[in-house]
């Protein structure tokens, strides 16, 4: 690339007057293209090529319109946000393997900083992940097929032996009485023969996450305030807990961390969504809480065999195999709504873009973003920037700079909603 540097000195203003072959191995090294067949990544490489731009051209603006998601193949970018922060990513980063934006519109100003080049993708490319599964089939990646655990569970979810969790009663008699325009007289009459959730419920309502100078003292003044559809969202949520339970020791504590992941995962997605206006703040909780649920049949299943038949590495290599169709499977069953299915089969996917506004995946991935930020070295994850599901954000702006600023200023709703709903 030195050559081209000296040939681009002093030319600020050109736009993609190079392009450059591009390489299956180069292919190979990007997020999620690298998962395509070896025949079609042989195809991609020979119809695409990089573009070359000069040092301090404008690669695109914040809130353009994007038809195509964009990867750094040479030199170094700069990234202004919204808040007028920036970052920068240089090609020899591991953070470089995924694109610099990708999604309906740019939420960032890329600037050239050095002589680049860079490979235009399209969309669609980003997002098969998100069209694999249209129907519920366990499929086990090559480098699992000798999984015993993985083989024998499998074998037991194609024979449609697997035992579904049961969803507790209030919540069935709920949801189905929904289905006919009850009233909130009505709604009170089922949650009340929960004793339990009907105080959770009031306590719920008389908190932060709720503003009101007046407090509320009966299971009618919390539907009331809360709303009938929320308060159906929130009664799921709040009996689900119990689901989460083992008879093995050894497992337990996987369903406990399970456990533990989707409360603050489901309370980081109720902050989003409060914070953003698009989305109901209850279901994107509930959202939050079901999106690991495909987790408990397998742990459940594991409990039953003997301990010598399978490692603690074999149950957490499995375990995200298996929890997207399988919790798909469940919520099916349990009458859940289109919404929440896909949520259970793409929340782990960066690059899912199945709606063309912000879905209930959209809020849960961002919300499993966030939460690896706050955990981990994030050269292994996307720039926040990057991702669809940030594109279609309209009241908060993200980046990598102030993720964290957001967590942090997020912090006392997310112990609010961690405390309401952990006890």
């Amino acid at each position: 690339m030195a050559s081209l540097s000296s040939f681009f000195k002093g030319k600020k203003h050109l736009s993609s007057l190079l392009t450059e072959e591009i390489s299956v191995d180069t292919l190979k090294t990007l997020i999620p293209i690298r998962n395509l067949s070896e025949d079609k990544l042989q195809s991609f490489a020979l119809e695409k090529k990089s573009e070359v731009l000069a040092a301090g051209e404008t690669l695109f603006k914040i809130n353009s319109v994007s038809d195509s998601a964009i990867y750094l193949l040479n030199g170094t970018v700069s990234l202004t946000d919204g808040n007028n922060k920036s970052f920068e990513i240089e090609a020899t980063e591991t953070k470089a393997k995924f694109p610099i934006t990708s999604g309906i519109k740019h939420t960032t100003t890329a600037i050239a900083k050095s002589t680049i080049s860079i490979l235009r993708v399209s969309q669609k490319i980003m997002s098969l992940n998100s069209q694999k599964h249209q129907s519920f089939e366990l499929t086990i990646p090559e480098e699992l097929k000798d999984s015993r655990i993985l083989q024998s569970f499998s074998q037991y979810f194609l024979n449609d032996d697997m035992e579904i969790p049961s969803l507790p009663i209030i919540a069935i008699k709920l949801s189905e009485a929904m289905k006919k325009n009850i009233g909130i007289g009505d709604a009170v009459k089922i949650v009340q023969l929960d004793p339990v959730i009907a105080a959770k419920l009031i306590e719920v309502a008389n908190c932060p996450l709720y503003v009101s100078s007046v407090p509320v003292k009966s299971c009618f003044e919390a539907i009331k305030r809360i709303g009938l559809n929320a308060t159906r969202s929130l009664v799921i949520s709040l009996s689900i807990k119990n689901i989460f339970k083992g008879n093995s020791a050894k497992i337990a504590k996987h369903l406990d961390h399970a456990w533990k992941n989707s409360l603050y995962l489901s309370s980081l997605s109720y902050v989003l969504s409060s914070e953003s206006k698009q989305k109901n703040p209850e279901e994107a909780l509930l959202a939050g809480l079901i999106c690991d649920i495909g987790v408990i049949p397998f742990l459940n299943f594991a409990s039953n065999l003997p301990e010598d038949y399978y490692s603690n590495e074999d149950i957490l290599k499995a375990m995200p195999v298996v929890k997207g169709i399988v919790g798909a499977s469940i919520l099916k069953k349990w009458g859940f709504a289109e919404e929440f299915i896909q949520v259970t089969l793409h929340s782990e996917d960066w690059y899912q873009d199945t709606e063309e506004s912000l879905s209930l995946t959209d809020i849960v991935v961002l919300s499993r973003l966030h939460n690896k930020i706050g955990k981990k070295e994030t050269s292994d994850l996307p720039p926040i920037t990057s991702i669809p599901a940030a594109s279609k954000l309209k009241n908060i702006s993200l980046s990598p700079e102030n993720s964290l600023g957001f967590l942090h200023d997020a912090k006392d709703k997310i112990n609010d909603a961690l405390k309401t709903f952990s006890s």
